[in-house]
């Protein structure tokens, strides 16, 4: 129903009605009685609405249980004229870490080591705030291997030709190699023309 007619129990008339005569009104215990129905009415479809959507929400959820030890990044959120952590708006960062979880606070609570240029910040956020840090020893690269030069640059070198292809364009075909580079994986080689190489 429309909010004029949960608020005075009537429906809305328009100027073109109002010369009408006859209109029954509700006085007393029925103009009370008609409200609390439309009232628990209102309250029924609106408890229907919030279930209806909280099932859809608990498809799509799922309870993360961080223990003492783990590492977790900690969400920040932007906000409009605070500049956090040396940018601002879209290049601000959305997660910041990994930290190490100290100790859990309660049941949706958890304390972080943070560093010590974050000290002005309490240490104790919601678990809604992380988000779990999985460590991938692949992509760990040791400074041993790696030669850098005086001038901070490093050498890439190719290590093996792992595929040939040709890309054809309208009047020329170019031949391509797939090279995989030194201290790099196999998911990080790249396509470079034949005579690059």
């Amino acid at each position: 129903m429309a909010p004029y007619e949960a608020l005075y129990g009537r429906t809305c008339h328009t100027p073109t009605y109002w010369i009408e005569l006859g209109e029954r009104r509700i006085l007393g215990p029925e103009l009370i009685f008609d409200t609390e129905d439309k009232v628990k009415l209102i309250r029924d479809r609106l408890k229907e609405a919030s279930d209806r959507q909280k099932s859809y929400a608990d498809l799509k959820r799922k309870e993360i249980e961080y223990s003492m030890g783990d590492y977790v990044f900690l969400k920040v959120s932007p906000s409009k004229k605070i500049l956090r952590f040396g940018r601002k708006a879209k290049l601000s960062l959305r997660f910041i870490g990994p930290y190490r979880i100290l100790k859990r606070v309660g049941l949706v609570a958890c304390q972080l080591e943070l560093p010590p240029k974050l000290d002005r910040i309490h240490d104790v956020f919601h678990i809604s705030m992380l988000r779990w840090y999985c460590s991938d020893p692949l992509q760990i690269v040791l400074v041993e291997e790696i030669e850098v030069r005086p001038d901070l640059t490093i050498e890439e070198e190719p290590v093996q030709i792992l595929e040939h292809d040709v890309k054809v364009l309208r009047k020329k075909s170019v031949p391509l190699v797939k090279v995989l580079w030194s201290n790099h994986s196999l998911e990080e080689a790249t396509w470079e023309p034949e005579e690059a190489m």
